[in-house]
């Protein structure tokens, strides 16, 4: 049996140390924790984009059925949330959130039923958010992190906060509007600006 090696002390001992450590680092030895940082997968949890094509598809069925040219903008925002969750893109994902808001106008403006526009709202909003809040996860926890719970609380909250607004939205629509389209559509951009703000 060799004798164990015992480190000097002193500076020329600090030197040997940090020798054998650099070339146990070279051999690939390195520190498990440094080697899970490297190789951490940063994409989004697939928990996370899963539930945001679910509500994008709500939010794009829903305007089909107020208007289908409608519906077909927002089913493009859909598949912009899919590109921008891949691409870990909060660019992308605002453009793909412009598109469904448009959407969601043109199909108000067609003369689209306000039920399921202010349904598609609220999904769409949810969509978005799950979208960049997947990137964030997938930032600080990665791709394999235990997220589902976390995914399902935020939907969960936003959904509630998103319900609160659009009663809000209807109960004044039906107070105020009747049957004014004009003032319909005003109402229905102003709960797609309440619904993002309360979302975000």
């Amino acid at each position: 049996m060799g004798r164990p090696v015992v480190p000097r002390r002193g500076r020329a001992g600090h030197r040997e140390v940090v020798a054998v450590s650099r070339r146990g680092t070279a051999d690939g030895d390195a520190d498990p924790g440094d080697t899970d940082d490297r190789e951490r997968d940063a994409r989004p949890p697939t928990v996370a984009v899963a539930a945001s094509l679910v509500a994008g598809a709500v939010a794009a069925l829903s305007a089909f059925l107020a208007a289908p040219l409608g519906g077909a903008l927002v089913g493009l925002a859909t598949v912009g949330f899919l590109a921008g969750s891949l691409r870990r893109s909060a660019r992308i994902l605002s453009w793909a959130a412009g598109v469904g808001v448009v959407g969601i106008a043109v199909a108000g403006y067609l003369g689209g039923a306000v039920e399921p526009l202010l349904a598609a709202g609220v999904a769409l909003a949810l969509a978005w958010d799950l979208a960049d809040h997947g990137i964030s996860l997938g930032e600080q926890v990665g791709r394999d992190g235990r997220t589902r719970r976390n995914v399902a609380v935020h939907a969960g909250t936003n959904l509630l906060a998103g319900g609160l607004s659009v009663a809000v939205v209807y109960g004044t629509y039906l107070a105020a509007a009747g049957n004014q389209p004009v003032a319909a559509l005003a109402l229905l951009l102003f709960g797609a600006v309440a619904l993002a703000s309360a979302v975000r």
